[in-house]
């Protein structure tokens, strides 16, 4: 390559950088927020803690159509032992039982911990839950059980905030593993 078409490379190679570092799809600076999506913003992220409370009020009332009308009507709830419930129907069959049952005597606390909006209409939700009252099947009581869910939640077109997708990490009182100072012997 001559020396003419090795500068009309480096010309276009030049612009191209430059057209990538000036477009809208450049990331390097995230642009800052107008005043006015801040509050939509901060009227969601109310509207997301009305909509836990709402899932607790309505828990503690052992309403499980309550229950189930926070959720979205296809929703995917994922319990602490990895059982898929899929569904408003199967919200109300897996919790109905259960709210009747076991869980007749709950009380459910949850506190907001973090808030990441995806999109303007969809948010991860890590919320800190607390519940007491549980009983085993034999009527003993349970004791407290503590956690995490982890939600997806998605903005209707009314404005509700509801769950779309839901974790439940429970913590436990197990003791971590101590580091494994050999290799176990070979077979």
């Amino acid at each position: 390559m001559d020396g003419e078409n090795r500068m009309r490379a480096s010309s276009r190679i030049f612009m191209l950088l430059v057209c990538l570092a000036i477009s809208p799809m450049s990331f390097a600076t995230p642009m800052p927020q107008d005043p006015a999506s801040a509050g939509a913003q901060e009227k969601d992220r109310a509207a997301i803690g009305a909509a836990v409370q709402n899932y607790m009020d309505s828990w503690n009332k052992h309403d499980v159509h309550a229950v189930a009308l926070t959720y979205t009507e296809d929703t995917d709830l994922i319990n602490n032992f990895g059982a898929l419930t899929h569904g408003r129907a199967q919200i109300e069959a897996t919790f109905g039982p259960m709210l009747a049952g076991v869980y007749s005597e709950t009380h459910q606390t949850g506190s907001v911990k973090r808030i990441r909006f995806l999109k303007p209409d969809v948010a991860a939700v890590d919320l800190d839950w607390e519940m007491t009252g549980a009983k085993n099947q034999d009527g003993s009581v349970r004791p407290t059980r503590k956690g995490l869910h982890s939600l997806i939640m998605t903005k209707q077109s009314d404005g509700v905030w509801l769950i779309a997708v839901m974790h439940i990490h429970e913590y436990t009182s197990t003791p971590p593993l101590a580091p494994q100072t050999s290799q176990p012997p070979a077979r």
